[in-house]
């Protein structure tokens, strides 16, 4: 499992306006999220989106089986890991597992999720 695309995000401004724009170019399903954003449901791959962060890149998060581990290997391999862990509540994290943010060792972003067991 480990390294696998797990989970994307999209920062958008306006949650409703962007909903409505995905769902007509791709077809997804959304279903209200955690924050008043959506859960996004794709053949494959799961996803969530955001408001209020205008002109955001979307982020790509790659499953870990330990995500502690995975945030100290970052860290010896030259990486940042972002102090807070954008995980949620206990009841969001029952249901969607643990997210870092990270960046690379050359200032690249992404993520680490942890899936729920």
């Amino acid at each position: 499992m480990a390294g696998e695309l797990s989970f994307f995000e999209i920062g958008v401004e306006d949650t409703e306006r962007a909903g409505a724009f995905y769902s007509g170019l791709f077809g997804w399903e959304l279903e209200p999220g955690p924050n008043g954003g959506f859960t996004i449901g794709t053949p494959n791959v799961h996803g969530g989106m955001h408001g209020g962060d205008r002109g955001a890149s979307p982020y790509v998060f790659f499953a870990v089986d330990d995500i502690e581990a995975a945030v100290e290997r970052v860290r010896e391999l030259g990486g940042v890991v972002e102090d807070v862990d954008i995980s949620g509540s206990d009841e969001q994290t029952a249901v969607f597992g643990h997210f870092r943010l990270c960046r690379d060792d050359q200032d690249s972003k992404f993520g680490l999720h942890q899936p729920p067991a």
